[in-house]
């Protein structure tokens, strides 16, 4: 066993783990994120993923024609309807996995949207690179896209508490029929149906050229919470709702493309959520982040809450998810210590990535333990060393 593990084994103990719990705890904070491939200092924003262009493309067309109208020209699921079992159907496969066209097929009868006139579409420049952005201004279109895009239209529900949903690995047919249009003109002596399909095969493995990841936001409150809840007014509290929303889900962008995971975990929600507040109010609340989740009353736990999303798989026993409600508290808590002692390093625009990797480098236990401020300054300085390297 090595020194992380014994400290965090520590830590667990102090909050009264018995040996099992502590497994189970050890095993659900453990921290996957893999950062062996950054030995080289890293420059911000990253360059943008080979998909951006072509959203890039699909945002300029929707200022002429409405952003539904190029969604659903664009994404096949869109024209789809939301409907039970939808998903085994032969048309439906034959259009999403083969990208068989969906003209005349009688089960393509469109995805209904109550407010489609209240979509947008941007391309969002975060730490992580550009990112496309659709925000539906209809709470009941947002969860209709969820189900579609992410559910492959069937209805399975969408807890009130989600607000947004990344999309990874979307397989974009547009995108696919662009490159043949391409490849034709560049072969137009040798395109047959044929030469094609062997070009196709030689693609597959290449999924930057067809696979897309993109945000799915509802500009309804944040985790659920309404605004009087927050002491707000209903438009501010919807402006920081979306500005929190978006930097949360720009960080597991972040996490994904740099350290290759993107967990429903707390530890994630705890950095996503750090990252979300500071940039809708300049500074970090450890209060609003445990209401988000449902814990504002600790140890008491508010039903529907955003917590209850993530008690892992298989889930945490009921010891075990008590302790991590402690652990996630004290972190959030020691948090916004260590951001209140170094607020004039931390608005610097480039000490930002750098404090989000250093939180990425630790685990729940680490940050719930009387030495979370010295672990997070040491990991920062470590940091720093490398990227003047």
């Amino acid at each position: 066993m090595n020194k992380q593990q014994e400290f965090r084994k520590s830590v667990l103990a102090s909050y009264g783990a018995s040996a099992s719990q502590t497994e189970e705890l050890l095993a659900y904070n453990q921290n996957v994120f893999e950062r062996s491939g950054l030995k080289h200092p890293v420059k911000f924003p990253l360059a943008p993923e080979a998909h951006v262009a072509a959203w890039q493309e699909y945002a300029v067309a929707a200022r002429v024609v409405g952003v539904f109208e190029v969604l659903s020209e664009k994404l096949v699921q869109l024209r789809f309807a939301i409907q039970e079992g939808i998903s085994q159907t032969e048309a439906y496969r034959f259009a999403t996995r083969r990208g068989v066209s969906v003209d005349g097929m009688a089960e393509a009868t469109g995805l209904v949207l109550r407010q489609p006139d209240k979509l947008q579409l941007m391309v969002h420049q975060s730490l992580a690179g550009a990112i496309p952005v659709v925000l539906a201004g209809n709470r009941e279109d947002f969860v209709s896209l969820v189900q579609a895009i992410a559910m492959h239209n069937e209805p399975k529900p969408v807890p009130a508490s989600m607000g947004a949903c990344t999309v990874s690995g979307f397989n974009n047919w547009d995108r696919i029929r662009q490159y043949r249009q391409q490849w034709e003109a560049r072969n137009s002596g040798n395109c047959s149906a044929s030469s094609w399909a062997e070009e196709f095969k030689r693609i597959i493995p290449r999924k930057e050229l067809y696979q897309d990841r993109f945000i799915i936001l509802s500009d309804s409150p944040y985790s659920d919470v309404s605004a009087s809840d927050m002491g707000l007014k209903e438009p501010e509290w919807q402006r920081l709702s979306l500005a929190i929303r978006l930097e949360h889900e720009c960080t597991h962008y972040f996490t994904r493309r740099l350290f290759n995971s993107m967990r429903n975990n707390l530890l994630d929600e705890l950095i996503a959520d750090y990252r979300g507040i500071v940039t809708a109010i300049g500074y970090y609340r450890a209060d609003w982040f445990l209401r988000f989740l449902g814990l504002e009353s600790f140890p008491h736990y508010r039903e529907g809450g955003r917590l209850q999303n993530y008690r892992g798989e298989p889930p945490l026993s009921d010891g075990a998810f008590k302790i991590l409600q402690a652990l996630v508290k004290v972190a959030a808590e020691n948090l916004e210590g260590f951001e209140a002692e170094h607020t004039s390093e931390l608005r610097e625009t480039s000490f930002q990535p750098l404090m989000l990797m250093s939180l990425i480098g630790l685990t729940l236990e680490e940050l719930a333990s009387q030495e979370a401020s010295f672990r997070i300054q040491k990991t920062l300085e470590q940091l720093q060393t490398t990227k003047g390297a």
